[in-house]
Parts: C-alpha cells; structure tokens; sequence
C-alpha cells in the first residue's frame, strides 16, 4: 500500500516503518498534519509543491555515480513531469531503513519503490482533477506536469495538490509502467546536477557555511598510528589567524580563520611522535607474510597437467577528488554534522556515541561528495571533527589534506594469490584459487571500528565459477596488521578477477586456442558470453597489431549484471605502457540511464588500467611512501585509451548493479593485453611496483 496526507502539497509516502508523528525523508517539507505510515525500508517522500516541483528525498548519498538522475528518470517516468521539475535532494540520517550507499546496489533497490511511489502520485493527482471537472477519470492523460482533460482543460500538479492528497482510493491504476511505454527510461540522459556541478554552483562540504565553523587542519605522525607523545604549540598559538590548538583524536588539531592560516600554523607545531605499531614492516616483509599465509594446495587430479600462477596486489588508497571534510558542530546538549557519507545511519550513532549524547540529539546531513569508490562508508573525518568541536567549544570545518587520506586514511588490502587450473583432455577438469589478504587490526588488541576489512582463514567462493572447470575449489588465510583497510570499489572481485582471468588466457595458450574462442567454449552463461560476443566484433579481436603492442579481454558477473571488456595496449615501451582502446559491453538488465552507465564504464577502465599499470601504495617501516597524485601514480588524461566505447545490452529484465561492476573485467583485460604484447607473465600489480 501507498498512502498520502492531506496537505497543501502533495505527499506520497512509500510505506514507511516509523512511530513518529512526521515522516522520515521529509525534512523540509511543508508541515502536515497526518501521516500514514507502511512497511517500505526504502522510506521515500514525494511533494509536490504549489510551484509545481516534485522532490523526492533520496535516502542514498550522491558521490559522482548519478544516483540523483537516476531516480529522478524514475520519478518523471511514472509521473509524466518534466525531468526538469524533478528534484532530489539528499536526505538526512534517519532512525529507520535503508540509508546504506554500497554494493551497486541503489538502482536496483530504488527501481521498484520510486516508480510505484510517482504512479500512486499520478493516479491521485488524475482522480482529483477528474473530481474537480466533473469527468471520467479514465479519459484524462497526463502531459509534462499538467493533468490534460479531452476538451483542452488543463491544470498544473501544483495546482492540485490540496486536493489530490486527500485522495485514498484513486479512480485510475497507481501500477508503474511497463516497459513499452517509457519515454524517459532508457534514454541516454545528461546528468541533471552537470551544470550546477561545472559552475560552481553544486555545494560539497568544504563550500558550506554551516554553523559559521571554521577552517580546521590536523598535524598528523609519520608513521601509520604513531602516537603523540607532547607538543610544543608556542609559535604556532602566536601565528595570524589562529582561533584554537587543541589535542583530540590522539593527535593536535589547528582551528583559524582560513585553511592557509591553519597549515602555517600547524606546520609550525613542534611535536614528538611514538612510532607506529607497523614499524618493524615493509613492503618486502609483508609480502613475505601474505604468501606464508596462503593455505595449502590439494592434491591434483591424477594424470592432468598444470596450468599455475602466483600474483601480488599492492595496497591502493580511494584518492576521490573531493578529500574528506566534515563539518561538527557540537553542543552540551546537541550536535550537528554536515559531510558525505555512505552510512549516515551507522555514522549518526557513532557520533553520538563519541560526544557522549542520545542519538536523538544528533543530527547528520548527507552532503554530495566529489567521488567514494568506498571510502565514505567510513566516516573518520566527521568523528575527528566532532572530537575537535567538542574540545574546542566551537563549530569547526576539518579538511584531510590529500596527504592525510593518502597516508593515514583507508586502503584497499594487499593480497597474494595461487591459482592452479588443472588441464586433462584438452579441457580444464579442476580450478584452485587460494589467497591471502591482510585484514585490520589496532594495536593488537582485536579488529578495529567502522568497518575494517578482516578476512578469517577459511572457504573460498572462487569467481571461476563463471567458467565450465569441473571441481572449482578456493580457500583463504590472511594476516593482522594495525593499518586502516577499507572496502574499494569491487572489494575482493577486481584482484580475484583480474588474476584468474590471466590464469584463464594462460590455460587457452595452454591448449593452443584463441582466448576470446576459448571463454566462448567454456563460459556457463549466455548473458556473459553475449557481451563478450560484442566486444570482440565491436574491438576487432584478433586484428593484426604491430610489435610491441597486443589486445586482451576479459569478463566479469555480479550484482545481477556482467561485462566483457577488450583492451589494446602500445607496450613498445614496456616501462611505459600505454593503454589505446578500450571496449566495454556490459548487460544491467534494464538500463535507466545508459549515459550514465557509459560513465561508469569509462571510471571502471581508468580504475582497471591504474592498479594493474601504475597505481599503488608502498609502506617503508611503518609509513605509506606515497602522499600526494605526484607519486600515487592514479591515470591521468595522458594514460586515458584515446578510444573508449560503450555498448549497453538490450533487456528488459529486473536493473542489476552497475558502479562497479567493471572494474574486474578493465583490469583482467589490461593485464592480458601487456601479456601479449610484451610476452610475459605479469605477476605482481601495478607492474611498475
């Protein structure tokens, strides 16, 4: 069921879960006097104002992905508006739901309740200007935000609100749309915040004004988790523009009147650090860890041959454009924070549990964020925040410098891996993979807080499932280590992938068979193999390339959704590899924005061609080498493919996940592209590591 209030705008609530008098996700709309709740955890609001807008409060987080015009599509679809009049602001944390932005899964998860939400809104909307005319409900249509009856009468939905939300019992079907009869749905679509965002005018957290907090710097050690041991802050309390030094969150915080004022004077602090607990390790060592920590292989079936590789992943840091920042504001008796965030509802109590108040008394704004990749499901920031604001008695705005989120800041883990294909009778009859990766831990006392990444010694799930091999098998171990870990964007799928996909173009040169023939032959899934289908006609697999240059492919299923991806690479140089062309065919089922999809197709390729080429982080004796873009090597626009394609599969099934979905094949088919064209067995990555 789907209710409405009376109001004087319309509010359509998806069914809710909430005792309270007021909707949650209708923070800043008009004030009404009841509101029936339901069940949905998704807890949408729809308004539709005198002004003829329609906002819909998104209970998702905004970081590049296009979730706001994915949903609005959605809205304007059911509702016959105007993509134009649809607005999605983000909404505040909430008590109840589901808030959580992850996984690739918000469009699949919004699919259904935002469709049905503008539906019900439409039916409503149509019954109360049937009511108002005196005619059949069934002979008017809706058109561009208007209610239209046959005669040429006409009204704005703004100018029927009153009276459609009054309305229980809609004269016409609140069912969604099938297929067949979408207009905006399925239309390649510009983002609708792209103006704002190139303007200017689209506000992240560091352009707010909120609270009058101020610009606020934290002097860091320089080793992971170092601890302070005393500070000496003289010169730095007698520097222009200094409002408050003040020691929180084991390190020494610097408030002033601009973030210039603030690294002057926190580079001005004289401070003595304790080693981190990470200092006895480097990179060799903890690689030499990760490797003793692979379980043991089983026996293999008798009388097969063996096709085998061991592979070496790097850490590598989320680096989003935008670095984290937080506004806090707190009180004895309230606090208020401003930031973006993955998990506003985790966050929220979180908070609340550092300043020592009942999370009723917090309040959380979920602001837009210039990129994730996973990093804002932690929340570091805006608990470093809260600590500075309480201790300092005063609203402050704390940025991380690049170099804060690069050294000190979350990772995804470094991971060895062992895979062995076991090939009898011109076909794979078994398929091992086994791994290691570190997990967190802090000061040896147990894992840490805000979801670091652990992995216990134990079952596998191999993705080389994809693939006809007979007895599939894995297993996994794992070491400790006091270093912040954090889910990146496609977790364990875009380092198991990528290897087994380079074992998979091994075992076909194995058997003296074409790559591309090869998955063709022993693929399970016709989806999967359709997409590989069209990259290979689309790229011209197999096309003569000069020396020195070569092609690969690969393929990836999850969240509902599979891609194949095929790169050329010009590996003259093979200390200067330069990927040339990449194309990507990816089947979502039903695709709401294909443009959309086309850009996070192109952000999963960049992402594949950065880990397995050049991006990574080293850590020499406790502390993270690298600090800034100027060594953590990510791709800039001169190692962007000078040719990118897209091809969006036709469906119409249920919409799969898409954010990251590509980032496993992109990755898998720059390494087998370099393998080919170079002639080697790529086994660590990056390869300039």
């Amino acid at each position: 069921m789907v209710y409405t209030l009376a109001a004087t705008t319309l509010t359509v609530a998806a069914p809710l879960a909430c005792d309270s008098p007021s909707a949650q996700g209708a923070e800043g709309a008009r004030a009404s006097d009841v509101l029936v709740t339901g069940t949905d955890d998704e807890m949408l609001v729809l308004e539709v104002t005198a002004q003829n807008k329609v906002v819909v409060r998104l209970p998702r987080v905004e970081v590049g992905q296009g979730i706001t015009t994915a949903v609005a599509m959605m809205i304007a679809e059911e509702l016959d508006a105007r993509l134009a009049d649809v607005d999605i602001p983000l909404a505040d944390a909430r008590t109840k739901g589901n808030q959580y932005t992850g996984g690739s899964s918000s469009v699949s998860s919004l699919y259904g309740p935002a469709r049905q939400l503008a539906a019900t809104a439409r039916a409503k909307l149509v019954t109360a200007a049937a009511q108002r005319w005196h005619l059949p409900a069934r002979t008017l249509r809706t058109w561009n935000g208007r209610v239209v009856a046959p005669d040429g009468r006409n009204a704005t939905f703004g100018a029927l609100t009153e009276a459609a939300a009054r309305i229980r019992h809609p004269a016409v079907s609140d069912k969604p749309k099938p297929a067949s009869r979408h207009r905006v749905i399925g239309r390649p679509t510009n983002r609708i915040d792209a103006r704002d965002i190139v303007t200017g005018r689209a506000r992240f957290a560091g352009d707010l004004p909120a609270a009058g907090a101020k610009p606020t710097v934290v002097a860091r050690p320089p080793t992971v988790r170092g601890k302070l041991v005393s500070v000496d802050d003289t010169a730095a309390r007698a520097m222009p523009g200094v409002l408050a030094i003040v020691k929180a969150a084991g390190a020494v915080a610097v408030v002033a009147e601009s973030f210039h004022y603030a690294l002057k004077a926190r580079d001005a602090l004289r401070i003595t650090w304790a080693p981190g607990p990470l200092t006895p390790l480097s990179d060799a060592a903890i690689r030499s860890r990760l490797k003793a920590a692979v379980p043991r292989s089983s026996t293999p079936p008798r009388g097969s041959t063996q096709v085998q590789g061991e592979f070496e992943f790097a850490f590598v840091s989320h680096a989003p454009m935008e670095v984290l920042t937080a506004v806090a504001d707190v009180r004895a008796d309230r606090a208020e924070f401003w930031f973006s965030t993955q998990t506003p509802m985790d966050a929220r109590d979180s908070l609340a549990q550092t300043v020592g108040l009942p999370a009723s008394k917090v309040r959380v704004h979920v602001v837009r964020g210039g990129g994730s990749f996973g990093r804002r499901l932690n929340f570091d920031a805006a608990i470093e925040a809260a600590l500075i604001s309480k201790a300092a008695r005063r609203p402050v705005k704390l940025m991380w410098t690049r170099a804060d989120d690069i050294r000190h800041g979350r990772m995804r883990p470094a991971s060895h891996h062992r895979i062995r294909a076991s090939v009898s009778g011109g076909r794979v009859v078994a398929f091992e993979h086994l791994m290691a990766s570190v997990g967190e831990s802090f000061d040896g006392k147990g894992l840490a807080a805000q979801g670091g990444v652990t992995r216990a010694a134990g079952p596998l799930p191999s993705d080389s499932g994809l693939y006809n091999f007979g007895r599939v098998g894995g297993n996994s171990g794992g070491i400790q280590l006091p270093i912040p870990l954090g889910a990146w964007r496609s977790v364990d799928s875009g380092t198991m992938r990528t290897a087994e996909e380079v074992v998979v173009d091994e075992v076909a040169r194995a058997l003296g068979k074409d790559p591309v023939a090869f998955r063709r032959t022993t693929l399970r899934s016709k989806a999967v193999r359709a997409v590989l289908d069209k990259v290979a006609a689309a790229g011209h697999w197999g096309r003569a390339m000069p020396a020195g240059t070569g092609q690969g492919v690969a393929v990836h299923e999850e969240y509902g959704s599979c891609v194949a991806c095929l790169v050329e690479i010009d590996a003259t140089d093979p200390k200067k590899p330069r990927v040339t062309k990449v194309v990507m065919a990816a089947d979502v089922g039903t695709c709401v924005n294909p443009r959309g999809l086309e850009a996070q197709l192109m952000g999963t390729a960049m992402d594949g061609i950065s880990t397995v080429l050049q991006a990574g982080l080293h850590i020499d004796r406790g502390a993270v080498r690298e600090g800034s873009f100027a060594d953590f090597r990510y791709a800039r626009q001169g190692q962007a493919p000078l040719r990118f394609e897209a091809h969006v599969m036709p469906s119409h099934g249920e919409p799969g996940g898409a954010g990251e979905l590509g980032v496993p094949a992109a990755a898998g088919a720059v390494a087998n592209a370099y393998a080919r064209a170079t002639g080697t067995r790529p086994r660590r990555f990056p390869l300039n590591f």
